[in-house]
């Protein structure tokens, strides 16, 4: 499997919106570009891990669509 990638758009459930390559915090009184290097690597790290577990459910979601006599190897 290929590492998952940073995909534009809102972390889910934060105040948090990667645009262009830059993490911006964002409310309704406006937005501020995140530039504190430690606070934007822990949120490149954290996107990344939320990519990967979508990714792996997506996967599951995958193989529990493939029919069983497939040889998948699956639990049953």
């Amino acid at each position: 499997m290929s590492a998952p990638t940073l995909r534009p758009g809102r972390l889910p459930r934060s105040p948090v919106v990667l645009r262009d390559g830059q993490w911006w915090l964002v409310s309704g009184a406006g937005s501020i570009l995140a530039t504190d290097p430690a606070f934007t690597s822990t949120l490149d790290d954290f996107a990344t891990a939320v990519a990967a577990a979508d990714q792996a459910v997506a996967d599951l979601h995958a193989r529990q669509n493939t029919p069983s006599g497939s040889g998948a190897g699956g639990v049953r």
